[in-house]
Parts: C-alpha cells; structure tokens; sequence
C-alpha cells in the first residue's frame, strides 16, 4: 500500500528540505521507492526545460520563452533525490518567482488544492512513499482562504513536524504540535534539525521539547556547513 507524510516546520528556513531529502534517503535505504513533492514554493529561477540548467541572462528572448519554467531549488533537490524519474511539474505544480508568502506570490496565480491532489495521487502510481513538503510553517497561508494545515488535511498524511533548533524553538514547537493535534492528523513524529550552530545549552532544548510532545523524536541533524545527505539520513530512525 501506498505510504505519505506531510513535512511541516516551526517556521520557515528550519531544514525543512534537508530533512525532507534525509527522509527520502532513509526509505530508499529501506528498499522502498520514494518520490518527493514540494507543491508550493515560493523563490524560483528561470530554468531550461531542456537541459534544467539555470538561465543566467536577465533579458529572456520572448521567442525562447516556451523553453523556460520557473523552478525552485529546493523542489529541484527533491527531485534529484527521487527513485524513479517524475516531471518536474507533478513534483512543484506552484512554483512562484518571488520569495515572499505565496498568497501573495500566487495572487494572480492561486493555489488550487485539487490541482496538487491530482498531482499527489499521480506520484503515488510510481512509488511505495511519497514525501510531501510543505512551504513555511502549519498555519502560512497559500491563498486567500486555505493555509498548510488544509492542505496537509486535504492530503490525509500523518504529519512530521521539522523542528529548527534555535532561540524560541520550544514555544514555536509546542504551539504547533498543538495545531496538529486540534488539526485531527496524526504527528508520526518530529525531526530536530540545529540550524544554530552557536546554540546555547543545545541538548538541553531538545530534551525540554521532547519531554513536552508525547510523539516521537524521529532523529537530530546536526549542523553541517554543506549537506550530508546519506550523513544526516543516517541520523534518522522511524519504528
């Protein structure tokens, strides 16, 4: 049967994407064949369709344009991580230029949730897990009327929770499990990410945050200057 989880954070920049990876590293270790998905990013760079190289001119000749799509980075590492070749766009159906909010970035494109569900099921045709990342923290808001929560719900995956090791990370992790839990989703469990690497009394944070949220610490990635992806999967345990 097919398997999902939907990746949330406490807020945005927490590591949401390098433990998204980690996680697709870790099932694919476990033999199984996983894809990912992004279905909103917001911060995206003309790419060719061609050879998904980056354009590096400002001026686009508008007789190539048909050549280029906006792409995200993030949603590009995604899938260079996946098992079997997907379209970029099933795996980011909203890709918008501006790195800002993307009810705001989308306000002449909006996010349209049965649009990424058909995308979501058509992921799940070609792979045993599909891991789904979502864009900033539970309650960011996609358009003028749904946030992340609805669409995690709209999905109905159990939900893990990316926390960003940081000052105030035990407030922003406590108020968002509790989100969760009112959501009615299930939290499979939360994955530390230390994003501080002069975070004070950092252990101490963890073990506070672990003792208040009764699902399961998943794993801690430490801070690296580059990603060490097979490293950081490594640090990952789901029973």
């Amino acid at each position: 049967m097919n398997q999902g989880y939907f990746i949330t954070g406490t807020d945005t920049n927490v590591g949401k994407t390098w433990a998204t990876i980690a996680l697709m590293r870790y099932f694919k270790k476990q033999g199984k064949l996983v894809v990912g998905m992004k279905p909103v990013a917001a911060g995206c760079v003309l790419v060719s369709r061609d050879n998904g190289e980056a354009s590096s001119s400002g001026f686009i000749d508008p007789d190539n344009s048909s050549d280029l799509s906006w792409c995200n980075d993030d949603a590009l590492l995604i899938q260079a991580n996946v098992s079997v070749h997907v379209p970029y766009d099933l795996i980011n159906p909203y890709a918008y230029e501006q790195p800002v909010s993307p009810h705001i970035a989308g306000i002449n494109n909006p996010v349209e949730f049965g649009k990424i569900i058909e995308c979501y099921h058509a992921l799940k045709e070609s792979a045993d897990i599909v891991i789904v990342e979502g864009a900033g923290g539970w309650c960011a808001p996609l358009n003028a009327q749904q946030d992340i929560s609805d669409l995690a719900k709209a999905l109905d995956l159990p939900v893990i929770l990316v926390v960003g090791v940081k000052l105030g990370c035990i407030n922003h992790s406590k108020l968002t499990y509790q989100a969760i839990q009112q959501s009615g989703l299930s939290c499979a469990g939360w994955i530390a990410v230390c994003v501080d690497d002069d975070m004070l009394n950092e252990d101490e944070n963890i073990q506070a945050i672990k003792a208040a949220i009764s699902a399961p610490l998943l794993g801690v990635l430490p801070h690296l200057p580059t990603a060490d992806f097979d490293l950081l999967a490594e640090q990952i345990e789901i029973i």
